[in-house]
């Protein structure tokens, strides 16, 4: 059984999303502020987080950093801003996905549900290319895929999960072009209007860590009009 935490500091929010859950069979732990928050991840181990951005005594932004420092849980958000720069600045720390207010809460536990059917796969999937061992190389980029570390000349590279999973999708799959939406298909599992901005913010964290030149890249490379490709030519 799935372990949530709910952070939401409306009460009704907070109480209706966590029926629906429990109604799905998770076990849900709920806190309305922050500090609540880590006192539950402190004592628990949690397998998807819902963060509202807004809270009483902090912000989802800072909580996801707190979280992040020791957990690679799902991390998603809620929010009320549309503004592209909350919900980039959201992603660009750590978070998986987000969820606008308001929102459906069948929606919000079939998106819940997609993530961590997702996490459960890719999870699988990781193990069995551990027992492998492989390693993969390219110029100056390496992953190991017996502990799953990712090294850029030499040096290894902290990367949250979503960044190593994009990355190894394009491992598997060099020189390919792939749409947004068939990024977002493949490594998130839902089709929406947003996944744009999703992508492409993971785009770009992930060409921070691994390429020389994030603006000039040498192997997340746009293809105009068409998406992204992967080149190990």
């Amino acid at each position: 059984m799935a372990h949530i935490m709910l952070v939401e500091d409306e009460a009704d929010i907070r109480e209706l999303v966590r029926l629906y859950l429990v109604k799905e069979g998770y076990r849900v732990s709920v806190a309305e502020t922050g500090e609540q928050a880590m006192e539950l991840a402190l004592r628990d181990r949690f397998d998807l987080f819902v963060l509202d951005v807004m809270l009483p005594d902090t912000n989802g932004m800072e909580l996801c950093r707190r979280i992040r420092a020791s957990s690679d849980a799902v991390i998603l958000f809620l929010t009320c801003k549309r503004e592209s720069d909350d919900i980039i600045a959201g992603l660009e720390i750590g978070a998986d996905d987000y969820v606008v207010k308001p929102f459906n809460p069948n929606m919000l536990v079939a998106r819940i549900t997609g993530h961590l059917r997702r996490s459960a796969l890719a999870a699988a999937s990781d193990a069995g290319r551990r027992k492998d061992g492989r390693l993969w190389r390219h110029g100056r980029l390496e992953v190991d895929f017996g502990n799953y570390e990712v090294r850029v000349d030499g040096n290894a590279i902290p990367m949250y999960a979503k960044e190593k999973q994009l990355l190894t999708f394009f491992i598997q799959n060099p020189n390919q072009v792939f749409s947004v939406r068939q990024l977002y298909e493949h490594i998130w599992g839902w089709d929406r209007e947003s996944d744009e901005r999703t992508v492409m913010v993971h785009i770009r964290n992930l060409r921070k860590k691994i390429e020389q030149d994030p603006g000039n890249p040498r192997y997340v490379v746009t293809v105009r009009g068409f998406g992204y490709r992967f080149c190990v030519e």
